[in-house]
């Protein structure tokens, strides 16, 4: 599957990989993806018993149609390659990348996926990376590490108190200012490599007014979706990064007006009070393509 024939993704569900009853909610709180978590979220001690949870639950996944990530742990040096070998298959979209320290740690986690990938029959290339930047070098390399064939979307949470804070040394606020050169970072680097600019992270789970303010200040910015770490929040993500029927209507309306145009030997219209040319257009496309891509 090729990055470009990729379904888009509106929201990232993390899931500690404890339980099977945890694995089985957020399976069914109606979240695009559900990233596993193998790393933070998971004590050091229960790590190994998480792994067997992770490779039992992962056919069952597939079964009821969710589409599965799997955030994979880190030493020093390599990503876990017994991690890699366990949960690269059929069932598994992708991997979670978490701190990458460059574009060269990107690089070294693709051969090791290849060379899984090719022990266990499964099509090289298949598995899809999302590196996430939490650390300075890797937020300055953005568009190095956004490049990779693997690499399907590139996230810049920026967590209260996080990875990403503490390596920029900054202060958390709610407007946001902090994050935002790093959230523009992500898009404008994401979006050079034709790749999707992924956000988060919302630790406020229950403040769901705050979230809705959060989420319409990540759209504004041009991010495709969002990592989001309850249930409760699924929701307001997927209506915040889908649009709305009021807006499939407004621009169906001015592909319409524009077609008429063209047909009357016209290269713009007034559509709404407002000049639309063939730019315009193009962008109304690509919101109503969107907005069916998530219908179907």
């Amino acid at each position: 599957m090729s990055v470009t024939n990729i379904k888009p993704i509106r929201s990232y569900l993390f899931v500690p990989a404890l339980k099977a009853s945890m694995i089985e909610r957020g399976a069914a709180a109606g979240a695009d993806a559900i990233i596993l978590d193998l790393e933070d979220s998971v004590p050091p001690a229960a790590r190994l018993d998480a792994r067997a949870l992770v490779v039992e639950k992962l056919p069952w996944l597939a079964e009821q149609g969710q589409r599965v990530y799997v955030r994979i742990n880190r030493s020093p040096y390599l990503y876990d390659f017994d991690d890699l070998k366990a949960v690269v298959g059929p069932h598994l979209e992708g991997i979670i990348m978490s701190k990458p320290i460059g574009p060269e740690d990107v690089d070294c986690l693709s051969m090791m996926l290849s060379e899984v990938e090719h022990q266990k029959g499964t099509v090289v290339g298949s598995t899809r990376l999302v590196p996430t930047l939490e650390t300075a070098r890797s937020m300055q390399k953005a568009y190095e590490l956004a490049l990779c064939e693997r690499v399907s979307a590139l996230a810049g949470p920026m967590a209260k108190n996080g990875d990403s804070a503490r390596a920029l040394g900054c202060d958390w606020s709610m407007e946001g200012r902090e994050s935002l050169y790093l959230k523009s970072r992500v898009v404008m680097a994401a979006r050079a490599a034709g790749k999707a600019p992924i956000g988060g992270l919302w630790q406020q789970v229950h403040d769901l007014e705050g979230l809705k303010s959060f989420l319409a200040r990540e759209r504004e910015l041009g991010i495709a979706g969002q990592m989001i770490l309850h249930p409760s929040n699924v929701a307001l993500t997927n209506e915040t990064f889908s649009p709305t029927p009021e807006e499939v209507a407004f621009y169906q309306g001015m592909i319409d007006a524009h077609e008429a145009s063209v047909a009357e030997g016209k290269a713009s219209c007034i559509y709404e009070g407002d000049h639309i040319d063939i730019a315009h257009v193009q962008t109304a496309r690509e919101i109503v393509a969107l907005a069916a891509s998530f219908d179907g």
